[in-house]
């Protein structure tokens, strides 16, 4: 990434605008920011951080403009710019943007103020964003694509000295999804078991990587693709033992079960991945899992289950035959439907 290259090469702008869904780069570049422009000695005097929906954005403008006590900079960061959006505060901070506007026309020479939001956009609309466009280093995070998600985790892998096999990246994608924390938790870890040999394979991700719920549901479901009752139940009773309630079981096969049914009719109708994420507002890479499950179930089999869903939903909530009995029963009924 370009910022972070400037970053490390000491190359830094006085103002920086970080936006976008993608919490984990924002996160990481902000880490960048103090580990690059701040020594440990100077992070208790020139360190600050700011909410806008708690403070004025006066305050922080304030130290900005006031001569670093000890060390070279400031780094200053406004969190939840909300004047940005076109959303309306929760609280009532009354912020002086026609200062804030002075301000970016002419920074601080010895400050580095950081404009931090997780908002998926900006109100392109407002003289202030298009001032703070203008004038800062911005970096949009958005979600990953499958193809960016890999690069990012060879990346992640080659940092260390190590290398990933394009199976083991297929394989970790699939068990730990798109999340960026959760990939860099699970690289960490592959990584420090892999310090002798310096490389990743499949056989590892496979014995060391640790499945969200999300993900065992989905893996759930793979087997009823393919008829492999006994892992199942396997993988239920394991949840089980997890103390992961029935509830909260069915309502995540619902929502698989939900999603097939919709990337489904999506197809149907001619839509591309990319479509079909963005109007079911999804990341692609769930998309395409769904849609290779979706081509092993006929409408009327998805419209069955989907019923059966229903109904063991009531009697879960009305305690009717048992929470586990009616959960079992569904996988069961689940075991007998004709599969594609």
């Amino acid at each position: 990434m370009k910022l972070w290259e400037k970053i490390d090469r000491k190359q830094f702008s006085p103002l920086y605008l970080l936006y976008g869904t993608e919490s984990f780069i924002i996160n990481e570049t902000k880490q960048k920011l103090v580990t690059n422009v701040l020594t440990e000695e100077e992070m208790d005097f020139n360190l600050s951080v700011y909410d806008m929906e708690e403070t004025a954005i006066e305050e922080a403008l304030e130290d900005a403009e006031t001569f670093p006590f000890f060390g070279d900079r400031k780094l200053v960061f406004i969190n939840n710019p909300i004047f940005l959006t076109s959303e309306k505060s929760k609280e009532k901070v009354e912020h002086n943007i026609k200062k804030l506007e002075s301000y970016l026309e002419a920074p601080s020479p010895y400050s580095i103020l950081v404009f931090a939001g997780y908002y998926e956009k900006l109100d392109e609309r407002k003289k202030i964003t298009k001032l703070l466009k203008k004038n800062a280093e911005v970096l949009e995070a958005k979600k990953l694509s499958e193809g960016e998600l890999r690069i990012w985790i060879k990346g992640r892998v080659e940092d260390k000295s190590q290398q990933i096999d394009e199976s083991a990246i297929d394989l970790i994608l699939s068990l730990v999804g798109p999340d960026l924390m959760n990939l860099h938790s699970e690289l960490e870890k592959l990584s420090l078991y892999v310090e002798e040999t310096k490389k990743i394979t499949a056989e590892i991700v496979e014995r060391l990587t640790s499945r969200s719920l999300e993900q065992n549901i989905f893996d759930l479901v793979d087997k009823v693709v393919h008829r492999k009752m006994e892992e199942v139940f396997r993988i239920y009773y394991d949840l089980r033992k997890q103390n992961e309630e029935p509830i909260k079981i069915l309502a995540l096969l619902a929502s698989q079960f939900r999603l097939i049914y919709q990337v489904k009719e999506l197809m149907k109708r001619g839509y591309g991945q990319q479509q079909i994420a963005s109007t079911l507002k999804t990341h692609p890479f769930r998309v395409k899992l769904a849609s290779g499950q979706a081509r092993s179930f006929t409408d009327q089999e998805l419209g069955e289950i989907i019923n059966l869903l229903a109904l063991t939903d009531e009697q879960l909530k009305t305690g009717g035959t048992g929470r586990e009995v009616s959960l079992e029963l569904f996988l069961l009924k689940l075991g007998h439907l004709k599969i594609s």
